[in-house]
Parts: structure tokens; C-alpha cells; sequence
């Protein structure tokens, strides 16, 4: 072996020891509140990813979608395939700007969020995944305190995952795990329009 490989080889069987220990020090085990939030594509393309893993490991899981409507998906589509293991309520009439109507918006969101809670109340559903929840926190359209409050107070062993850009700082401080996508570069500035199989 040449001192190269023998130093990195050192160096790994040290940072194993690191890592082993770390993670060793992990014990406790709970649903997880999720928040992909930011201005970057991705978010629920994140959560379904997350999605397709409960999926593969054999649990049930539910998806809201608090603003998006009318379009057909291909990731719907494709979750169509496991059957009861997945429950999908697309409940929004579409962007904000399209309905033009702020009480019927209200209304879908307040609809939504009755379902969503009707998914969190049964006990098979181990994932549940709500869409643009945080547009519909953005705009008001449900109130913020009982949103959160009700995520803090739900089952143990619930996992929730909530998507929308501009995550309320409340909402941001009652999560496990947050993640901010960022905005790099994106080809929609550059004339591409949304194409099926990559946006929908």
C-alpha cells in the first residue's frame, strides 16, 4: 500500500469512527414535520420523491393540493399504480391569478384543510403530504395559528411534509426539518414554457 492510500485510508477509518458515533447518538424516533419552502423549483417535487420512498417501504400516504388544480399530473398518474396505498385530493381551482375570485379560493383552501384533517385522524396513513399549503398561509386564506397548532398537536407517528414558497416564520419554527430551495438559474426565464414529464 503506498503512503497515500495508507493516509487516506487512516483518515477514513477516522472519520467512520466520527460518523458511528454520531449516529449511534440518535435514539428517538417521531413523525417528522417537513417544510420545503423558497423560491427555487422542487418543493413538491421533493415531497413526492419522499413520497415514492413511504411508497417502496409499503406505507399509506395522503397528498392535499391546496392551490393547484386542473392540470392532469404525471406524477399522479403514476401513484395511481399502488392503488388504496395512496389517497390524492387535488382540492385548489388553480393559481390565485387564474380564479380571480379570493372567496371561492378561500373556500377550496378551507375545504382542503377539512380533508387534510380527516387524513391526519386516520391512523393507516403514515405520510401526508400538503401542497401549496404554505401559499394558502401566505394569502390569508386559513388561519395561521390554528394551522400550526394543529401540525404541533397531531399524531406521534404522523410524518407531514408541507410545500408552497414563503413558509410562515411560525410554521418554520415548529418544524423538524426545513428546507430552502433556491432559485440558480431557471430555464422559464429563458422562454421554455412548462413541459409535460419535467413541470407537470
Amino acid at each position: 500500500m503506498t503512503d497515500d492510500a495508507a493516509r487516506h485510508r487512516e483518515k477514513m477509518e477516522k472519520r467512520k469512527a466520527v460518523q458511528d458515533a454520531e449516529v449511534a447518538g440518535k435514539t428517538l424516533e417521531k413523525g417528522l414535520l417537513i417544510v420545503h419552502t423558497g423560491p427555487g423549483k422542487g418543493k413538491t417535487t421533493a415531497a413526492l420523491g419522499l413520497m415514492l420512498r413511504a411508497l417502496g417501504r409499503g406505507w399509506r400516504v395522503g397528498m392535499v393540493q391546496f392551490i393547484k388544480g386542473g392540470w392532469e399530473t404525471g406524477e399522479r398518474k403514476a401513484v395511481a399504480a399502488f392503488g388504496p396505498q395512496v389517497t390524492w385530493h387535488t382540492l385548489g381551482e388553480g393559481f390565485t391569478w387564474e380564479t380571480q375570485d379570493k372567496a371561492r379560493d378561500i373556500a377550496a383552501c378551507r375545504h382542503a384543510w377539512e380533508v387534510a384533517l380527516g387524513l391526519m385522524a386516520d391512523e393507516g396513513v403514515r405520510l401526508l403530504v400538503l401542497d401549496e399549503l404554505n401559499i394558502a398561509l401566505r394569502y390569508e386564506y386559513l388561519d395561521l395559528a390554528e394551522v400550526v397548532a394543529t401540525l404541533r398537536a397531531r399524531r406521534p407517528d404522523l410524518h407531514v411534509v408541507v410545500t408552497g414558497r414563503n413558509a410562515k416564520p411560525a410554521l418554520i419554527e415548529a418544524a423538524d426539518l426545513v428546507t430552502e430551495m433556491g432559485s440558480v438559474k431557471h430555464h422559464f426565464a429563458a422562454g421554455v414554457k412548462a413541459q409535460e414529464g419535467i413541470e407537470f
